[in-house]
């Protein structure tokens, strides 16, 4: 016989089931280290997850169809050994595989679209250039254009920060 309250206690056992998903995106860049290790912190500490997305984006030159698909395919086989790389420091800081996404297109269309789809991603966590230059645009575009339509929060990770300073906050 199923009561209110037992259907409440289901509920809320899933909820606490739940496993937080840190989404760090990863690129080339410097403040990708700052990202990573905030993301492999806060995962550890709440018994989370970490997940990579890596976003090949459109060649310029597509002249020629053959071209196009060579270029392509490298580009994805430079995404999948940057990603086991950093997919063995993200085990190695948390015991756990992280979730790899590979996703070809525009980076900021791309991550919004992976951020509605999968519902267990708990936070977005990006590096921010420290350089002259400004946080870069992937950060300056979701703080100024998008920040009140994502459905997660954003974490901004300075590239500056030190990972002893990483660690003092995680």
């Amino acid at each position: 016989m199923n009561t209110d309250t037992d259907q409440v206690d289901a509920s809320q056992e899933r909820e606490t089931e739940k496993e937080f998903t840190f989404l760090c995106v990863v690129d080339e860049s410097e403040e990708l280290s700052q990202a990573l290790r905030f993301s492999c912190a806060r995962a550890r500490r709440v018994g989370g997850r970490v997940a990579l997305l890596y976003v090949i984006e459109p060649a310029e030159f597509q002249h020629w169809a053959t071209v196009g698909d060579l270029m392509r395919e490298e580009r994805r086989q430079e995404a999948e050994d940057l990603l086991k790389i950093i997919s063995n420091i993200v085990y190695k800081r948390t015991g756990k595989m992280p979730i790899v996404y590979i996703r070809e297109g525009i980076i900021s269309e791309q991550l919004m679209e992976l951020i509605e789809q999968e519902l267990d991603i708990s936070l977005l966590v990006l590096g921010a250039s420290s350089g002259s230059e400004g946080p870069g645009p992937l950060v300056s575009y979701l703080v100024q254009k998008m920040a009140g339509r994502l459905r997660v929060p954003v974490t901004v990770v300075p590239g500056s920060l030190t990972d002893e300073e990483i660690d003092a906050i995680t």
